[in-house]
């Protein structure tokens, strides 16, 4: 594997024993718990100006990523705009609003940040096949990167997933499984051929120890392009929590390097109707329990059991953040605002960070002076047919 030289290995955030990057793939071979990449910050000499290199996309970041430039499976993700909305501000009562619009990537959403980092591993691991269980939008992003790495790739989708996705991973090559009900049991077919199979390489969130790493990105561009300044609130749609991680632990690095002062209070937003992390920050638990019966539209954030919960709940306390649910109703509503007020395209999804930083706003949670940045974790032309039947249900 080509490593970059302060990418030490990977640390399980459960035992806290710390592995070599060639030798663990996926989960903590001791405890079974999630690894977590790290690296020996005290060689690093950084400033503002150096922080970041040359060329577009994430691997601009490559001091602080596992793997080099060079040996990267890209295709240029990253480097999306940070989109100033002040209709938003002014109707959310705070200093400025803006959105970071994921949705420039080369398959339409985050998941590519992630994707690229787990793709990059599995070459460098020398899989010959990629394999998850996903909501759809990521097995649309690690189809597209195995193909352009010259992978097999096998994507196991809950008969729910969009039609874009299901057909956008056949495009690009992939195998797909279609499995009836939710992605639980998605989740289940894909344990049961993954044991069947010792060639394939898992890029499953939080299996590969990847994919937060990819997405800490998000959070390092969001501070250059608001030059340096860190924002005060970061609203994100969260269901397995992958992004939300990976921007905290950004957020500390930076602070922790000495580039900035302060932590952005992170918040997790979610539907009414899945809201596990809500439920459990609200009781104060360290842990979420199962949602028994997820019912939601959000298909995205439709995650009843999200495994790094601890992770996600450790990052809103440590942040000075916290969750917010807010109804599917709401969500779409939302969805429909940013677009006719400010032009930008949200996915359904992702409009729960819009929906939740009204609820913020009317809970009292912004400052008047406060910069809030939302999370467009995705296009908008992903389930824009969602959208538009919204509207029309309103008589619009």
């Amino acid at each position: 594997m080509e490593t970059t030289a302060a990418f030490v290995g990977l640390t399980c955030v459960d035992c806290g024993e710390t592995f070599d990057a060639a030798e663990a793939p996926g989960r903590c071979p001791d405890c079974g718990g999630i690894l977590d990449p790290d690296y020996d910050y005290d060689a690093l000499d950084l400033t503002r100006e150096t922080f970041s290199g040359d060329g577009p996309g994430l691997w601009r970041y490559e001091q602080l990523m596992p793997f080099t430039r060079e040996a990267a499976v890209t295709m240029d993700e990253g480097s999306t705009p940070l989109v100033e909305a002040p209709r938003l501000a002014e109707e959310l009562g705070v200093g400025r609003v803006l959105i970071k619009d994921e949705g420039r990537n080369p398959t339409g959403t985050f998941k590519d940040r992630g994707q690229a980092l787990a793709v990059t591993a599995a070459v460098g691991h020398d899989a010959t096949d990629v394999a998850l269980a996903t909501a759809g939008n990521a097995g649309q992003a690690a189809s597209a990167y195995a193909a352009r790495a010259g992978l097999d790739s096998h994507v196991f989708v809950p008969s729910r997933a969009s039609f874009i996705n299901k057909a956008m991973i056949n495009v690009h090559g992939g195998e797909m499984t279609v499995v009836e009900g939710r992605i639980g049991d998605a989740g289940a077919a894909y344990e049961d051929a993954f044991a069947e199979h010792d060639d394939w390489h898992s890029v499953k969130t939080f299996v590969t120890p990847y994919r937060h790493e990819g997405k800490k990105t998000m959070l390092y561009e969001i501070i250059e392009q608001m030059d340096w300044e860190v924002p005060d609130h970061v609203v994100y749609p969260t269901g397995g929590g992958v992004g939300l991680v990976g921007m905290h632990k950004a957020a500390t690095e930076l602070r922790d390097l000495g580039l900035t002062d302060d932590l952005p209070a992170m918040w997790a937003a979610q539907s009414e109707g899945c809201a596990p992390v809500v439920k459990a920050f609200d009781e104060g638990k360290e842990v979420h329990e199962a949602w028994e019966v997820p019912d939601t539209i959000c298909g995205g954030i439709e995650i009843p059991d999200p495994g790094a919960s601890p992770l996600i709940l450790e990052a809103l306390r440590e942040s000075g953040g916290g969750a917010v649910a807010t109804s599917d109703e709401e969500i779409l509503d939302s969805a429909v605002t940013v677009a006719q007020h400010e032009g930008v395209e949200m996915g359904v999804t992702c409009s729960a960070a819009a929906s939740g930083a009204w609820e913020l706003s009317e809970r009292g949670d912004f400052g008047e002076d406060d910069t809030v940045v939302l999370l467009n974790t995705g296009a908008g032309s992903k389930d824009a047919d969602v959208i538009r039947s919204h509207l029309m249900s309103k008589g619009i």
